[in-house]
């Protein structure tokens, strides 16, 4: 591997291990909840609109984007 390759693979990590990437499922109050500290601590980068998990589920899916560090 050549120093150019390394260079690029390590960069390519790091860039990766900045953030964490979720699906995070319930009730519309919990996730609110959930977003609003994510919010807060400085951490929330994207939040998706939620999706209705079934049409006699209650329950709502929200696709998190969180920093890592």
């Amino acid at each position: 591997m050549t120093t150019r390759e390394r260079a690029y693979a390590k960069a390519n990590n790091q860039r990766a291990a900045q953030y964490t990437e979720m699906w995070i499922v319930g009730t519309p109050d919990d996730l609110a909840v959930m977003i609003h500290v994510a919010s807060r601590t400085g951490r929330l980068v994207y939040v998706s609109a939620p999706h209705q998990m079934g049409p006699e589920d209650t329950r709502h899916r929200r696709y998190l984007r969180l920093r890592s560090n």
